[in-house]
């Protein structure tokens, strides 16, 4: 089994490049044998808020976090950082759940086949 470790840093909104780092990780989730977890850190910590409303057509970075997570996908949310946001652990999305930076680091040290930041 393959192993992906996603680490997204980036605001949900005004770059692509959380956007993209989800794309991989939904095509990546969807292959045989492999499994991804997702690490949100710093402004990426936001990707995880429940209830967002976007305009029409434009891309849903919750709903990306669910279509991964269909596929067996592990979401982390950096508690420190949604503390210093104002993010309680209730206001996550379904199946995104506070994490630490102890628990990114044994993703990273002891889990991960592969990892990549975006």
């Amino acid at each position: 089994m393959r192993k992906t470790l996603i680490i997204l840093s980036e605001a949900a909104y005004g770059s692509e490049r959380t956007y993209t780092g989800l794309r991989l990780a939904g095509a990546v989730a969807k292959r045989d044998g492999a499994r991804v977890r997702i690490f949100l850190i710093g402004d990426a910590v936001a990707c995880a808020k429940r209830g967002q409303q976007v305009p029409a057509g434009y891309y849903n970075v919750e709903a990306m976090l669910g279509t991964v997570l269909e596929h067996h996908a592990e979401i982390g949310v950096c508690g420190s950082c949604i503390d210093a946001r104002g993010i309680a652990d209730a206001d996550l999305a379904s199946g995104a759940r506070r994490s630490s930076m102890e628990e990114l680091a044994t993703w990273t040290d002891e889990w991960a086949d592969k990892v990549m930041v975006f």
